[in-house]
């Protein structure tokens, strides 16, 4: 009896005792929530402006490493300076040139440079012309006019036996002549047969002179130098423009 006791108080001692209540399982979790704030304000799309991207086209916002073609004239200097290296280098197995062995090494050079200038100079002097194209500076005379033959031709002959062939481009050539001759008999102008047209127009002073001078001499260059053919009414719209001028000098 003692024992079953016993058992029982050691049933009881075993159960689990506490003293907050019991949570149900089925109730509600309450959570906490920020308040939402919307933003009313309006907004306003500001475009591109239709230029924008040229203030991005400076070599500030060049990414991009561009190799440029060597130009002519870029291979020229390369070559040459190539060239002068040669020759001012060391001589041979590494030794110094000597003083004799640089001085003609610059004779030969200086002669090589002289023989270019003999070329280019034959080649402008060809006409007035230039490999690439023609002399912007045209002197004014040919062969078979020399500096006396100006004031002693009689133009008015000469430019109508010219006509009489058509060969107007000859006769543009007379005018043009006869020009310089009526400015230099006024001393208007200084006449030389090395000067150009460029060289006469600066002589000028008068406004209107050197405007028709300027005019007269554009004829004579494209017709004589830029072998425009002329036909008969373009050259009797050019010999006014010539007759006029020459007359109010």
């Amino acid at each position: 009896m003692n024992k079953f006791i016993a058992y029982i108080l050691l049933f009881f001692l075993c159960l689990p005792l506490s003293a907050q209540p019991k949570t149900g399982t089925n109730a509600a979790v309450v959570k906490e929530t920020a308040p939402v704030r919307i933003d009313s304000s309006v907004t306003t799309i500001i475009p591109f402006k239709k230029d924008f991207k040229e203030h991005y086209q400076g070599d500030d916002f060049q990414y991009e490493t561009i190799v440029k073609e060597p130009t002519v004239w870029d291979n020229f200097k390369a070559w040459l300076l190539h060239w002068l290296e040669r020759i001012f280098s060391s001589g041979i197995n590494g030794r110094n040139l000597t003083a004799f062995e640089i001085i003609v090494k610059i004779l030969v050079f200086a002669i090589i440079i002289f023989i270019v200038y003999l070329i280019v100079k034959t080649i402008l002097n060809k006409e007035g012309k230039w490999i690439f194209g023609k002399s912007s500076k045209k002197k004014i005379t040919t062969a078979n006019i020399t500096e006396e033959d100006i004031h002693n031709i009689d133009f008015q002959k000469m430019i109508r036996d010219s006509k009489n062939k058509q060969d107007y481009r000859l006769s543009i050539r007379y005018y043009y002549l006869w020009l310089l001759k009526r400015l230099s008999d006024r001393t208007l102008i200084e006449w030389d047969i090395e000067k150009t047209n460029s060289d006469y127009l600066y002589e000028l002073k008068d406004e209107k002179l050197r405007q028709d001078f300027k005019y007269l001499s554009y004829i004579y260059d494209y017709s004589w130098y830029g072998e425009f053919e002329l036909n008969e009414a373009v050259f009797e719209k050019s010999e006014k423009a010539f007759v006029n001028t020459i007359n109010s000098i």
